[in-house]
């Protein structure tokens, strides 16, 4: 479970976020549904690691990583890193590598995986979400709603007990919001705790179990998604 409590955060003199607490289980699908500005993002950012927090403790399966705004050591950031993925908005894939080279890189890397096991990793997600036949290509050569998928599949190459997604439909023909949406879905199903950051009301109803909507930097309801009207 991910932990947040308390957490604050100003930037010159503005205050962006204010007492913000909530939890993430496992196999969950929790949304951060709110305007531009609300804060949303900057939470993400901090739960990443990406950005620090004033105040506040984030604690990630029983680990502390974050206690009243001080990052702990780089045993911390290692276990965000490995059990925390992130879909960024815009997907971030390396334009000059392959689809399979995007997907092999981190992997090596972080989880000292050989090139062949990476390979054979990362061609069974890529089938998984019907890219099987896009390994070669070049993310130039792909729809937004493949770059959207292969993304995802980067995400699944750690093994991540967690996905964040960042504004997961922007990007998108509105056609294609379902399919992104069974895709969610179906990584909660295998209990992966699943964040979204959005400001699209319909999909945060449609795809999640929980909403968290937000304002200002505050949070104004947390309430299960079969109680949240549009």
């Amino acid at each position: 479970m991910i932990e947040i409590k308390n957490l604050e955060k100003s930037f010159k003199g503005n205050k962006i976020l204010e007492n913000i607490s909530f939890t993430l289980k496992e196999g969950e699908i929790l949304t951060l549904l709110g305007p531009s500005g609300a804060g949303k993002t900057t939470i993400l950012r901090i739960l990443n690691g990406l950005e620090t927090c004033d105040f506040g403790d984030i604690t990630l399966d029983s680990l502390k990583i974050c206690e009243k705004g001080i990052y702990k050591d780089s045993k911390a950031q290692k276990e965000i890193h490995k059990k925390i993925g992130l879909v960024f908005q815009t997907f971030n894939l390396f334009p000059h590598m392959n689809i399979l080279e995007n997907l092999i890189l981190a992997p090596m890397h972080t989880l000292n995986l050989s090139l062949e096991e990476a390979t054979k990793k990362a061609l069974q997600i890529l089938s998984k979400l019907s890219l099987e036949d896009k390994a070669k290509s070049y993310p130039c050569e792909l729809s937004g709603g493949q770059k959207q998928r292969v993304a995802i599949s980067r995400a699944l190459m750690l093994n991540p007990k967690y996905i964040c997604f960042d504004e997961p439909t922007s990007a998108l023909d509105p056609s294609l919001t379902k399919d992104v949406s069974n895709i969610i879905k179906s990584l909660a199903n295998e209990n992966i705790g699943v964040l979204i950051i959005t400001h699209d009301m319909e999909f945060a109803k449609e795809v999640s179990s929980r909403i968290i909507k937000l304002d200002s930097g505050k949070i104004l309801e947390d309430i299960p998604s079969k109680e949240f009207w549009i």
